[in-house]
């Protein structure tokens, strides 16, 4: 009888404490339907598609095929007799298109970009492309990073096909120029990124979630008896954070630098005033977030629907130009990918205050906008 009586206060302490969970609306949605609509949204854009999309850049030449047309083992000679001209009318960034079918391995699109060498390097170091291909004189070369495996991919399909329906051997490489200067590596395309992610997760987690498990183990309402303003109390927390993320920023470069020989090309100053705009946005946000919740659950949810469509889409780890065009526009805009490009400009492409300028104004404003909403509906209890 007492093993039965055992079992039933089991069972209905249980059912007790399974009510107080499904009882909040916040629980069931971050819970159950958002990693739906999360799988919903990354499965439509990472689904396998039976078109690859690779973007390679032509160096524009005084020597080229214009002066010598017939030569049929070109590139350009290909593309003209193959491809499609891309018309300006048509608001595309790249100049040429080939699409080359294969039932068996799926087709592969091409777009050809034609722009001078420094060009090229940029569109490269962002990631934009991943193949470089020179054509003079002596022969067509190609240059790309001999670690990145999608362009040695890009770089065997292509020497595959220039020629007169030929294929070349692709056991030389008396054609391939590896580059591996600093700033076209991919951990030169990695440690920024992560860099950027680190301050907003350790925004959102140190002052969101921080402040709501604050709240919802009454801690914070013992503050209101004391002369303390809410502002003075979000600021400190502020700027302990920002003070972490500096060191934790430095460490992570310092670490690169010793390992992979990692160089700053552009401004410090202007990688410094960015860095701290990024960290005044995502502090912002992170007060937000946190300013009227007290469940745990809930601001672990809220807190993940930030961070993690961010660090999905924001070109940490990959390109973003890998998602559709239309989108790319609206993930520029996002702040991690402001935060992102700015520190990665400086750290590879030697930019300064004017490259960075627009998104220093923009990351500052985001954060002091999503403050001052955060203040106004800030609650203790």
């Amino acid at each position: 009888m007492n093993k039965l009586i055992r079992l039933n206060q089991l069972w209905q302490l249980t059912v007790a404490l399974f009510r107080e969970i499904i009882r909040e609306p916040g629980v069931i949605f971050w819970g159950v339907l958002f990693p739906i609509l999360m799988a919903l949204g990354l499965g439509l854009a990472f689904t396998k598609k039976a078109d690859i999309v690779r973007k390679v850049s032509i160096i524009e030449s005084t020597d080229t095929l214009a002066f010598n047309p017939a030569r049929l083992s070109s590139l350009k000679a290909f593309l003209r007799s193959n491809g499609r001209r891309i018309d300006s009318q048509e608001d595309k960034d790249y100049q040429w298109e080939l699409a080359l079918k294969d039932d068996k391995l799926g087709n592969s699109i091409f777009y050809f970009y034609e722009m001078d060498w420094s060009r090229a390097m940029m569109f490269l170091k962002r990631g934009t492309i991943n193949l470089i291909v020179n054509e003079d004189a002596d022969g067509t070369e190609f240059h790309f990073d001999p670690l990145n495996s999608d362009a040695q991919l890009t770089y065997i399909k292509l020497n595959n096909i220039i020629g007169e329906g030929k294929v070349m051997p692709t056991g030389s490489s008396r054609n391939i120029k590896p580059l591996t200067v600093t700033g076209t590596r991919y951990i030169d395309f990695l440690i920024p990124g992560l860099i950027t992610m680190g301050v907003m997760m350790s925004c959102m987690w140190g002052i969101s979630y921080g402040l709501i498990e604050k709240r919802s183990k009454k801690l914070l309402r013992r503050l209101v008896a004391t002369p303390m303003k809410k502002s003075h109390f979000l600021v400190a927390q502020i700027a302990v954070r920002i003070g972490l993320n500096f060191i934790e920023s430095i460490i992570l470069f310092i670490f690169a630098v010793i390992v992979f020989k990692m160089t700053i090309q552009g401004d410090i100053s202007a990688l410094i005033i960015v860095f701290l705009a990024g960290n005044i946005a995502f502090a912002g946000i992170a007060v937000f977030v946190s300013s009227h919740t007290s469940n745990t659950e809930v601001g672990n949810g809220l807190i993940n629907a930030v961070v993690f469509p961010l660090t999905v889409l924001s070109g940490i780890f990959f390109s973003y130009h890998n998602f559709p065009d239309w989108s790319i526009k609206i993930i520029k805009l996002l702040p991690l990918t402001m935060l992102t490009d700015g520190v990665r400009s400086i750290f590879n492409e030697g930019a300064g205050f004017k490259e960075v300028a627009s998104s220093i104004l923009i990351l500052t404003a985001t954060g002091a906008t999503f403050f001052s909403a955060g203040l106004k509906i800030f609650k203790w209890h």
